[in-house]
């Protein structure tokens, strides 16, 4: 062999040896992610009837993100921030996608996500579960960073013997659906590779239909006369919200016991001190709170709901509520994030993009675009700097038509339809936490002013973007509430 090409071969050999111990020296990732899953359905959060001990032991283990949220309350829009680190008007996708109305909707290709970054930094990835950002093979799990994929494309299926895609093939898997999801999660990470994995697993539970679940995850629940957030909101339909309660937080508590499953796995095979565990949900939920259930896309659970107006159903109560918009958030890392922390900065699933390059050591690449900021030096206990406002948009489509933007500081919430400006509410946090009070409905001065602080912010972040909501109204001040949002 020439001199100069035996050279080359060894820099080759040599870069890709340190490309493998940079590899290994990089922690492991494992993303577990529910649906519906509002904060206050754990027993770490003070509900009195939930039974999450596992997920409870790793809220303490690591660090508790006490004020995470999504940018958009439902399935899909949120999914594609989380993905891309872009809010949904910016990837096209503003409302859960519809299988029947939008079939071929869903991530363009060639979006960048952190997923892929990761595969290409030299990561062995899967996705186990709910994707729901597209349905066409060009939308497909595999064309945006995961190497393995096993579960559903769509936003839903049974919670029992459900239809599933396997090696490429739709076929029916017998089962309770997050037994059947941790069986294949567990069964992946004991491959022997000596590559870092990323693993998204991504349940349905608790997204209704909550039943059936194993008889051990029923049974504190079966007889449960449970507690009510808001029992005496006007005209609720009290039993069927006990009875919604009790089905949820049994199918809650097949999370909570699948995750010890996965996590008992991971000390199985040693791999519990080199694998960063994120938990998270992508969006909140209500359960009578304010009278309503679901997420931004809420319904009555009223015996006499309201009456419809334009654009908006009897029956429907879209918000943003923030029982809707925040999501529970723990990461452990041992040895790295203390046990015990708890974060109350605001932060976003826009986020976790630059969050989890930076965990695994991957620079993000030139020109690409994204929102978020990582929080890793908060998770680290560095001081630094962290604006806790928030901006969030949704547009609902398919129950109702809206057109929702929200500002969000410590203190203040406003939001803004810019569809429908009769329905713009803001609130009070620090004084009205459970957002019970439309201040918008008094004319005072102080009101007002700063009603329009809120709405130069929103509009200004709405300008960043190009948010396309603006050319749906005027973008000077909110216009006088006309009419009750109850």
């Amino acid at each position: 062999m020439p001199r100069c090409r035996w050279a080359g071969a060894a820099v080759v050999a040599w870069l890709g040896l340190a490309a493998s111990l940079a590899a290994a020296d990089r922690p492991n990732i494992l993303f577990v992610f529910t649906d519906d899953q509002a904060p206050w359905a754990l027993g770490i959060s003070g509900h009195p009837h939930a039974r999450t001990p596992v997920l409870d032991r790793l809220f303490r283990e690591g660090a508790w993100l006490k004020s995470c949220f999504t940018t958009t309350p439902v399935c899909s829009p949120s999914r594609a921030a989380l993905m891309t680190g872009r809010y949904g008007t910016e990837v096209g996708i503003t409302d859960w996608l519809h299988p029947r109305r939008e079939p071929k909707h869903g991530l363009a290709a060639g979006t960048p996500t952190w997923p892929r970054l990761l595969q290409q930094a030299g990561y062995r990835t899967a996705l186990v579960g709910k994707w729901h950002l597209g349905l066409t093979d060009a939308q497909h799990p595999t064309r945006f960073g995961y190497g393995h994929f096993y579960g559903f494309r769509g936003g839903g299926t049974r919670p029992k013997d459900a239809v599933l895609e396997v090696d490429g093939t739709t076929v029916k898997v017998p089962g309770l659906l997050p037994d059947v999801l941790t069986s294949e999660a567990i069964r992946w990470i004991s491959r022997e590779d000596p590559r870092p994995f990323l693993l998204s697993l991504h349940y349905r539970a608790p997204h209704s239909p909550w039943l059936p679940v194993a008889e051990e995850d029923w049974e504190p629940f079966a007889g449960l006369d449970p507690t009510l957030p808001h029992p005496d909101y006007p005209d609720l339909d009290t039993r069927r919200v006990k009875r919604m309660t009790r089905e949820y937080l049994a199918s809650m508590k097949s999370v909570d016991r699948n995750v010890g499953r996965l996590l008992a796995a991971l000390r199985s095979h040693g791999l519990e001190r080199e694998t960063v565990v994120i938990y998270s949900s992508d969006h909140g939920y209500n359960m009578g709170h304010n009278g309503i259930f679901h997420k931004g896309n809420g319904h009555w659970v009223l015996k006499n709901p309201p009456p419809a107006v334009p654009n908006i159903p009897r029956g429907q109560r879209p918000n943003m509520y923030d029982h809707s918009l925040r999501v529970p958030t723990a990461i452990r890392w041992p040895g790295v994030v203390r046990s015990g922390l708890t974060l109350d900065q605001t932060i976003s699933n826009l986020d976790f993009f630059p969050t989890i390059l930076a965990i695994a050591g991957v620079s993000l690449p030139p020109g690409t675009q994204q929102r978020g900021r990582s929080f890793l030096p908060l998770l680290k206990g560095e001081q630094m700097e962290w604006q806790n406002d928030l901006f969030a948009q949704y547009d609902t489509k398919h129950q109702s038509r809206t057109s929702m933007r929200m500002y969000r500081t410590r203190r203040w919430k406003l939001v803004r339809d810019f569809l429908n400006p009769g329905r713009d509410e803001m609130f009070d946090l620090r004084k009205d936490p459970g957002e019970t009070s439309n201040l918008l409905k008094k004319s005072t001065p102080a009101v007002q002013m700063i009603r329009d602080r809120l709405s130069d912010k929103l509009v200004a972040r709405m300008r960043a973007i190009k948010d396309p909501a603006l050319s749906r109204q005027p973008a000077g001040k909110p216009k006088k509430q006309t009419r009750s949002t109850r």
